[in-house]
Formats: structure tokens, sequence, C-alpha cells
């Protein structure tokens, strides 16, 4: 295990139904690093996230949270360690005001007036649509505005790691640039990122180091400035080229 790693992964299966998914799984995330995690649709990359938050269950293999196995224990645990997760539904409560979403994801707010209002004052400069829909039902708002929300959800206190799933999927690239801002600041103050993307010019922008998923399988690692100016090994990798999706 590098010295480095916050997050380690060691020869993981995962088991869904009569369907194994995850074949021997091996990934190791920097701590203080945005980690490209790419592939096909259908290579484990989603599975990935989920057996680490503790929602499918490794059937075999180690996760370790800075350095202590965290395999086998219940997602709110996992998540109490200071790990957040944004799914690719982003999973925000449509009913509730942006208001009433914040607060249910901030573990030390009882409501509103207990959030911290520094740290909201930031997320408001990264995302100034969620103060503008303060109290507008999260239903009501854009595609690109709930992905902001679902982020700030995951934000609204510090977390040492956040693992996010395809956020720039289905939108504008105005509202893509805008969150890659917000993750290049997140970044810079040394939260570590375990990132899902089809968007390779967002892959580019913000990735440190890559894993390259195939079914089931991490089958490259390395950095991602390498991957990004070697457009056969992108070819070989995910059947397109980086220069392709600029």
């Amino acid at each position: 295990m590098a010295t480095n790693s916050l997050l380690e992964l060691i020869s993981v299966h995962t088991h869904i139904g009569a369907y194994h998914i995850l074949h021997g799984v091996d990934l190791a995330v920097p701590e203080g690093e945005v980690t490209m995690l790419l592939g096909r649709n259908g290579a484990g990359k989603t599975t990935t996230l989920r057996t680490i938050m503790g929602l499918y269950a490794a059937s075999q293999g180690s996760i370790t949270f800075r350095g202590t196995p965290i395999q086998g224990l219940p997602t709110p645990d996992i998540a109490q360690r200071g790990i957040a997760y944004v799914p690719e539904s982003m999973g925000i409560f449509s009913d509730l005001t942006v208001q009433e979403n914040m607060v249910l994801a901030a573990r030390a707010a009882r409501h509103a007036g207990e959030l911290d209002a520094q740290r909201l004052a930031w997320i408001f400069g990264l995302f100034p649509a969620l103060k503008k829909f303060w109290l507008y039902p999260a239903g009501k708002l854009s595609g690109g505005q709930k992905q902001m929300l679902a982020v700030a959800r995951a934000i609204v206190e510090p977390r040492a790691l956040i693992l996010i799933d395809e956020p720039s999927k289905g939108l504008a690239p105005s509202i893509i640039a805008n969150l890659i801002a917000a993750l290049r600041e997140l970044k810079a103050q040394r939260t570590t990122i375990l990132l899902v993307e089809q968007n390779f010019q967002m892959a580019r922008a913000l990735g440190d180091t890559v894993a390259v998923m195939d079914d089931g399988r991490i089958v490259h690692r390395g950095r991602m400035a390498a991957l990004a100016a070697d457009e056969a090994l992108q070819q070989r990798l995910l059947g397109l080229s980086l220069g392709a999706h600029q």
C-alpha cells in the first residue's frame, strides 16, 4: 500500500444476486488528489463506488480507509468516518427545499440556523444558484442545479473523501465548467476525490491519477496527464481518444 493512500481496495469481489460484477479490484486513492475511475459502460465503476460505501457487500477482498478496514460496516458508519457519496441519480429529496436537503446532509445541524455560516457562504460562492433558490423545492431545480445541490450536500461539512458518480452527465458545457471550478477548489483544500466520469475534458482537467476498469477489473493505473497524452493508449483502453472530446 502506498504510504499516501487514503483509501485502498485489494482483490475486491462483489456479487449482486447471481451476477459476479467485480473480479478482484485493486485500487489506491492517494490522499489530497483527484483519482479518475474511467471505463466503458458496464465495466463496474458504479458498483465499485457502491461497494466502498457498503451499499453492496464485498464478497471477498479488503477495503481500508486511513488504514482501517471498512468492508462489512453499515453505510452510515462508513459515512461517519468522513466519506461522502454523490450517486449518479443525485439522490436529492425533491419535495424538500434546498435548505432542508442541506440540513439533512449536515450531521451537526438539526435546523438551518445550526449550519456552519462560513462554510455555507463558501458553498454559495461555488454554487450561487443554491442561494437564489434556497427556499424552493429541490424538485423544481434544473438538472444542473440539482447536481450542484447533490455536490453541495456532500460538502456541507468537511469530508476526507468524496465519491462522485458521473456528475457531468446530461449537463450543458457551462454547468460542467462550473462543476470543474468547484471541484478544483475542493481539491485545493486537500479534499480527496474519487470521480467516475465519461466527460474526458472534465477527466483531464481534474484528474491527478487515473484507474481504468474493464469487465470488473482495474486494467490500467497511472497519472491522468500521461493517459491524456497517449491517444493510442486511450483507444486501447477506452475505445476512443481524449483528443476527440475537447
